[in-house]
């Protein structure tokens, strides 16, 4: 009988310890599989199926099983918020967050430190890029860092 598939968060946790015991950080990771480092994060934490080759050389890596390998592969289950599904609009948003949030947030803290972007000091850009595929959607947000003081 063969044991059951890792559950992508316990991966997750997997891989969060791993690296942080090496002193690894997510750039790093990100340059090993050859991948953007907010994708890379966002897989790991597990947003999306990582690609056999790139997951074998996260296990190597980080010195974890072939179960964590095989967790990786599989794809994710994303849940929507029926309150922000209403809108087209906003659910693209709440989707990249839902998706991308996590590994921001990993990203803020080992650039930044134990803290918050703020929402009040805070400016928002939407701009337009002319693309040959079609034109893109630019949304720049601009939030001071608040350091939690204890």
């Amino acid at each position: 009988m063969t044991a059951p598939i890792m559950p992508k968060a316990d991966a997750a946790e997997l891989i969060t310890a791993a690296r942080i015991r090496q002193g690894l950080t997510w750039s790093d990771i990100a340059e090993r599989i050859d991948a953007p480092v907010v994708w890379t994060v966002a897989a790991l934490l597990g947003q999306h199926p990582v690609p056999a080759e790139k997951a074998a050389v996260v296990v190597e890596v980080l010195g974890l099983g072939e179960g964590v390998a095989e967790s990786l592969t599989r794809q994710p289950m994303r849940v929507a918020d029926d309150a922000a599904a209403s809108d087209p609009t906003i659910y693209r948003f709440h989707e990249a967050l839902a998706v991308y949030g996590p590994a921001i947030k990993e990203l803020i803290h080992e650039e930044f430190g134990d803290g918050i972007m703020s929402a009040i000091n805070f400016k928002v850009d939407v701009a337009r890029r002319a693309d040959p595929d079609g034109d893109r959607v630019v949304v720049t947000f601009d939030g001071k860092f608040l350091d939690y003081r204890w």
